[in-house]
């Protein structure tokens, strides 16, 4: 089961959303609701402060103060993991502010370190994180891929099916050595031993194994 999310940043294209399956948890942050309304689709909750959407949410809708500590996507966030979800789909979580793009990506890396697991897309790329663990693409992914360490230091990092490859390395988070890699036509692997990488690339949940 996952729990998908839709903000108030830009929106991409419906063939870059996951279809929702029976069990899957859909939550509307603040202006996302208006766009899951002309998707077509009645999520199971609505909230935020709705400083972003232009007309009245609905009258059940949860929400908080416009001066508060977490962004409408963390509470998003937070009440999916309060339900029992593990697994986030999260859209219109770029393409605004950047710092709203960097908040987002904070949240990727405390899903993963929480043992969870957070997948941001647009319509370019697809964000995740992982954390003391690996990740592994399927042979038919392709384009680009950049690895960032989201910690002062990554260690035992294996990169492996890319074009460019490393085996127990350390990337730190002043230097982008990770930047623009690329599918190879086969199954890739990232693994880091200690500490949490960023891993952005064209490629979608649906693409790991």
């Amino acid at each position: 089961m996952k729990c998908m999310i839709f903000g108030a940043g830009k929106r991409c294209a419906k063939e870059k959303i996951s279809t929702p399956s029976p069990g899957d948890l859909l939550i509307a942050a603040d202006g996302g609701w208006q766009w899951m309304q002309e998707l077509g689709w009645n999520p199971d909750v609505v909230l935020g402060d709705f400083d972003s959407l232009a007309s009245q949410p609905p009258a059940d809708a949860v929400r908080f103060p416009s001066v508060k500590d977490d962004a409408d996507m963390a509470l998003a966030v937070a009440e999916g993991w309060q339900r029992g979800y593990r697994t986030f789909l999260l859209y219109g979580g770029t393409g605004g502010r950047p710092d709203h793009t960097m908040a987002n990506y904070q949240l990727l890396a405390g899903l993963s370190k929480r043992t969870g697991s957070g997948f941001l897309v647009d319509n370019r790329m697809t964000a995740t994180a992982i954390t003391n663990g690996e990740i592994r693409f399927r042979p038919l992914s392709s384009g680009y891929i950049s690895v960032f360490s989201f910690d002062e230091t990554a260690k035992g990092v294996t990169i492996e099916g890319l074009k460019y490859s490393m085996q127990g390395g350390v990337l730190s988070n002043t230097r982008a050595l990770g930047l623009s890699n690329e599918f190879q036509g086969k199954q890739a692997h990232i693994l880091v031993r200690e500490g949490t990488l960023l891993v952005l690339g064209e490629y979608m949940p649906e693409d790991l194994c």
